[in-house]
């Protein structure tokens, strides 16, 4: 009994670590192509916001995935749906490295993210399926490693390839991901999952509702935002109605499930603004290149992977409510601290990005966690799907209302006393804010699931 004990646990840690890497490039995928966009709408004589296609594209596709993905886990094998996206996602890489239209370099990236749409959704699912509930924040926590390093890594490896190579080798580096697919086929278990329809209707209607969505944030175009709110209804009348809907909304008349994610969507919101506004701040005020910037950014990125799993684990042994306070403090240090000395030097900023970061981290786990365990063992699938969608949305949201702000340019109202450079005041201004909507949402948690160590399911 306990040599099988030890071969389980074993098998966990391999499992674990797979899905760490396959998360690294994942979400390099998702960020490296940011560093390259001059150079490719250079060598298609695009604008710069044409050749945000290749970003925009990208994640309107992984967004409608992740949920998706999600849903097909009720019905299909973990094991299956890793194989069928790893697959998708390689001969995306594949067509995006031999395209000599721009045409077809859009076609890559959409197909590439059908495919590595699976990964964070998978991932999702995983800790909550395979580890009980006092080892999933640990799981979780190995999880949010693998985002932190994706994270880190991606500006940094995007730049070096793109200035030593050519940026199509990047698509190379996505075919990583297939030496995986072996381990994944061993370790993950042929699950019996119960058969059942594929709403394909309500999902036509989610990806619209999700596509014009995105758009809207990023165009901010009235039509846009008319049809999503189409779409939107129509997506309601459907899993009202529908015998057997894409999303039951019996998943919504669960309560702590339902405000959990309204807590996860501000707050993975706000922890998300992190990644964005540093690059234009070291940029605009600092006047750094992308790889300096890239440096500044990483040693943040890498306390954040090394201390990940710590995280988890004190939402294991302290309860998640302590960690989303430990999270949201660190948040508000690395905020203030921040929109303090912004125009200084940069390594000031890399010191104060390390609480930020840190923060960001654990407050992915920790929502994760908070929202896993308000779940039913029918709805899981679903349910985490829908967070993993949640978190992508917000992150957009909370790019394109900061993008929208600095789009203004320079303010001449200080929020924060300590800064004196009236350059940065709007830097300045944006995270002091973001602070203390930190403050506002971990109140709102505290009344919500603040006095009990776990989230029970209803």
């Amino acid at each position: 009994m306990q040599t099988n004990h030890r071969i389980q646990r074993n098998n966990e840690e391999l499992l674990l670590g797979v899905l760490v890497f396959t998360l690294i490039i994942a979400v390099m995928n998702l960020t490296m192509f940011n560093v390259v966009l001059p150079d490719i709408s250079k060598q298609f004589q695009l604008s710069l916001s044409q050749a945000g296609w290749i970003v925009t594209s990208y994640m309107i596709v992984y967004a409608i995935g992740s949920v998706t993905y999600g849903k097909l886990s009720d019905t299909y094998s973990l094991k299956n749906l890793l194989t069928f996206g790893l697959l998708i996602f390689a001969i995306g890489s594949v067509v995006g490295l031999v395209a000599i239209k721009f045409w077809m370099l859009i076609v890559g990236r959409i197909v590439q993210a059908a495919g590595a749409s699976v990964i964070p959704a998978i991932s999702m699912i995983v800790p909550v399926r395979y580890f009980s509930p006092e080892k999933r924040g640990r799981a979780l926590g190995t999880v949010a490693t693998g985002f932190a390093l994706g994270s880190a890594l991606g500006p940094i490896i995007a730049g070096v390839t793109s200035s030593t190579w050519n940026w199509r080798v990047l698509f190379v580096v996505s075919l990583l991901s297939l030496l995986t697919l072996p381990m994944y086929r061993k370790y993950l278990n042929d699950e019996k999952r119960s058969a059942g329809k594929m709403d394909f209707i309500g999902g036509t209607l989610l990806a619209g509702t999700v596509a014009t969505l995105l758009l809207a944030l990023t165009n901010g175009n009235i039509w846009v935002v008319t049809t999503g709110a189409i779409f939107f209804i129509l997506f309601l009348l459907r899993i009202f109605y529908a015998s057997a809907p894409f999303i039951d909304p019996a998943i919504f008349r669960n309560k702590p499930f339902s405000l959990s994610l309204i807590i996860a969507f501000v707050m993975i919101g706000v922890s998300f603004a992190i990644p964005f506004i540093t690059p234009q701040l070291l940029s605009s005020i600092n006047q750094l290149s992308a790889a300096f910037i890239g440096i500044v950014m990483s040693p943040a990125a890498l306390v954040a992977a090394l201390l990940g799993r710590r995280g988890g684990r004190l939402a294991d042994e302290k309860g998640n409510p302590f960690l989303v306070y430990t999270a949201a403090t660190l948040l508000i240090i690395g905020f203030i601290c921040l929109s303090s000395v912004v125009g200084m030097s940069p390594v000031l900023i890399a010191i104060f990005l390390i609480f930020a970061v840190l923060g960001q981290s654990f407050m992915l786990i920790a929502m994760s966690n908070t929202v896993s365990q308000t779940l039913s063992k029918e709805h899981t699938g679903v349910g985490m799907g829908l967070f993993t969608m949640i978190t992508f949305i917000s992150a957009a949201a909370s790019t394109a209302v900061i993008g929208k702000v600095l789009d203004f340019g320079t303010s001449t109202i200080r929020l924060n006393p300590i800064n004196q450079n009236s350059a940065t005041f709007v830097y300045s201004n944006i995270l002091l804010l973001l602070a203390v909507l930190v403050v506002v949402m971990v109140t709102f948690y505290y009344a919500q699931f603040g006095r009990k160590k776990g989230v029970d399911t209803t």
